[in-house]
């Protein structure tokens, strides 16, 4: 029984098909006559009629099945042997070396050649019980988290900040059921970045509460309310405990696995929301109470005007309420969630290869990096080695797609700043990517390329030429950005010394990509955590110190540079080998919890996955590149004027459905 269950469903219908082939040929050709005997014995009949004097009720059903293959004890010359007999010693070869009784032999037919009869067959022995298997090695992104007492969260974290860990990479809430509601925190040490993990369950999962970290890391404020929206874990002494996604009157929290939206939100209008102007904080009273205040986000006297949500103003859905006093900004208060479409949810009932398709749509610019985060995490946690073909091919997407990135950022930002020419031949370049993309992947912007185990198809037989005269037209034409728009007086004017984030800051935010290295912050994952083929190759990490917004647009264009350098060295030397492994039907990730990530086109795009074991995530979260651009917008622009807020923003280069995931 263990090894028909180990049969795959191909090798199962194999061996039916060989058992039907098997009775069907060893039936005699002349039918037998019906009797009222039972079908064992009818069987048997066919198969053996010689001996039909033995009861079948009384042989056991190995006996019979091995009757059924046995030819008649008629002798038979040995050069006419019937196929019966050697599809009987095909079948059980093993059956033969049963001492039996010696069967009649065929007088006609050479001694040395005399066929050995079938004999019945003696019921199998049990099979002896299997080693225990060895304990697979664990996963190299597999999450070890420390766990704490929810009392001991702040001070813990706080003393992995002063050992290093100064840059909080990721924040991840999960409804773990029976054992609460809590959060994961992910740490980087600043120098190596190396990782750790802490985990804290909140006590009481009818009102749960941790202590906020909003005084350690700037970016755990919207970390934070994103876990409360989702979650309903207030953290205690965070300044503003709103909603950041969904809508002030929505009814319940989402992600938790208890909650049935559907059945409290029904009467909610599509249409406009009501967006909260007071500022909640939750403290802890002496009885273990909670204790809620309200302080106004904005003055009576305040003058208050909406940036957005319309696209065109905030390079995307989104939504700033921006104080000014005269020209001056003073506060902006970002509203998020416009487009949000609860992917990480949503995956939660998908299948592995399913949950592929959503990251495309995370970020069209960002497709390839996404995809790969994702596919490298769960190939990753379930053991499983792509080829060199696939780590070069991914790494050389990936360039393609950060320039493809970059070239939009560059156009974009011209436009906002009336540059229409400049416009257009940053789309122009950005064309010859796309054709690219399209003749091996079949889209130019959802390209479903990544897989689990390698990629959809092998590259096209023109990527290769295609791709390096690319790389001599985009090294040309640079030069052409720099003379139409770079050295231009009105941009340098309205960029230089504008918007300035620094190096603290960009940590505090966790400002990674170009805006943080334009600050002066190392934080390239090519370099700092290499994956796919990027230790291979040699580039420089582009690191800037002013900060500015005229820093964040020069690094986007020598990362263009390094971009094609990167490509360069690998195109002519693409390895042999499978553009995809074989994979189960089924994908299974080993019970645990698993981190990855991979530079994206605007920072760091992590994926944190936790499985029971089954073929659907038990949490799937992304850590979005864009969250804590926007988070730090209001910092880059107070004291700007309200005219930069746009260069601002545009060199910052969030990407909203990135956020609204």
């Amino acid at each position: 029984m263990e090894e028909k269950e180990q049969l795959t469903p191909q090798t199962e219908n194999t061996a039916a098909e060989v058992a039907q082939s098997t009775s069907e040929t060893a039936a005699p050709a002349v039918e037998a006559p019906k009797t009222e005997a039972p079908k064992a014995e009818v069987s048997a009949e066919k198969a053996a009629p010689a001996e039909k004097a033995a009861p079948a009720a009384e042989a056991p059903k190995a006996e019979v099945s091995a009757e059924k293959a046995t030819p008649a004890e008629k002798a038979t010359p040995a050069a006419e042997t019937p196929k019966a007999e050697v599809c009987a010693e095909k079948a059980a070869p093993a059956e033969k070396a049963t001492p039996v009784a010696e069967a009649p032999k065929t007088a006609e037919a050479p001694k040395a050649e005399a066929p050995k009869p079938a004999a019945p067959a003696t019921p199998r022995p049990a099979a002896a019980p299997r080693p225990a298997a060895k304990p697979a090695a664990p996963a190299k992104n597999e999450v070890k988290a420390e766990v704490v007492d929810a009392k001991e969260l702040h001070s813990t974290l706080a003393k992995l900040k002063e050992e290093g860990y100064i840059f909080l990479e990721n924040l991840t809430g999960v409804d773990w059921g029976e054992e609460g509601l809590g959060v994961v925190y992910s740490l980087s040490h600043g120098e190596t970045f190396e990782m750790k993990h802490v985990k804290a369950v909140a006590e009481n999962k009818e009102e749960p509460y941790l202590d906020t970290v909003c005084d350690l890391w700037e970016i755990a404020n919207f970390y934070e309310r994103e876990v409360y929206d989702f979650y309903g874990i207030k953290f205690l002494n965070h300044p503003d405990m709103r909603r950041i996604f969904l809508r002030e009157d929505w009814v319940g929290h989402p992600f938790r696995k208890d909650d049935k939206p559907e059945e409290h939100n029904e009467e909610i209008a599509v249409g406009d929301e009501p967006i909260s102007d007071l500022a909640v904080c939750y403290t802890l009273n002496q009885d273990g109470s909670l204790n809620k205040t309200e302080t106004p986000l904005f003055e009576e006297d305040d003058y208050v005007i909406n940036l957005g949500p319309q696209h065109p103003s905030t390079h995307g859905v989104l939504h700033f309420r921006t104080r000014i006093d005269g020209e001056t900004i003073t506060k902006i208060d970002p509203h998020l969630g416009y487009i949000h479409r609860g992917i990480e949810k949503i995956s939660e009932e998908l299948t592995y290869p399913q949950t592929l398709a959503l990251t495309d749509r995370m970020d069209y610019l960002g497709a390839m990096q996404n995809r790969h985060a994702l596919c490298a995490c769960i190939e990753q946690a379930m053991g499983v080695e792509v080829s060199d073909r696939v780590q070069v091919i991914r790494t050389i997407m990936d360039e393609l797609q950060r320039i493809d990135s970059h070239l939009l950022f560059f156009s974009c930002l011209c436009q906002d700043m009336g540059a229409t020419t400049a416009f257009l031949y940053g789309f122009r370049d950005r064309e010859l990517i796309l054709d690219i993309f399209e003749e091996t992947c079949g889209g130019r912007l959802i390209l479903n390329y990544n897989m689990i185990g390698g990629l959809a198809y092998d590259i096209h037989p023109n990527f290769q030429k295609r791709v390096k005269e690319f790389i001599v037209t985009m090294r040309k034409n640079l030069q052409e950005y720099d003379d139409i728009f770079t050295g231009n007086v009105i941009f340098q004017t309205r960029a230089k010394g504008v918007g300035i984030i620094t190096k603290e800051q960009a940590i505090s935010f966790g400002c990674t990509g170009g805006t943080g290295r334009a600050s002066g912050w190392s934080n390239d994952l090519r370099k700092h955590r290499p994956y796919a083929a990027y230790d291979r190759v040699d580039f420089k990490e582009v690191v800037r110190t002013e900060g500015d917004s005229f820093a964040r647009y020069m690094i986007r264009l020598d990362e263009i540079r390094e971009s094609l350098h990167i490509i360069e060295q690998l195109i002519d030397n693409i390895p042999e080998g499978n553009f995809a492994e074989k994979m189960k039907p089924v994908i299974k990730v080993p019970a645990g919890s698993y981190y990855s990530a991979v530079e994206g086109s605007r920072g760091i795009l992590g994926v944190y996955l936790e499985s029971r074991g089954d073929k659907f995530p038990y949490r799937l979260h992304y850590r979005a590149t864009g969250l804590p651009l926007v988070a730090v917008m209001d910092t880059a622009c107070r004291g700007n004027m309200i005219a930069d807020l746009i260069t601002i923003g545009g060199t910052i280069d969030y990407v909203v459905p990135d956020i609204d995931r």
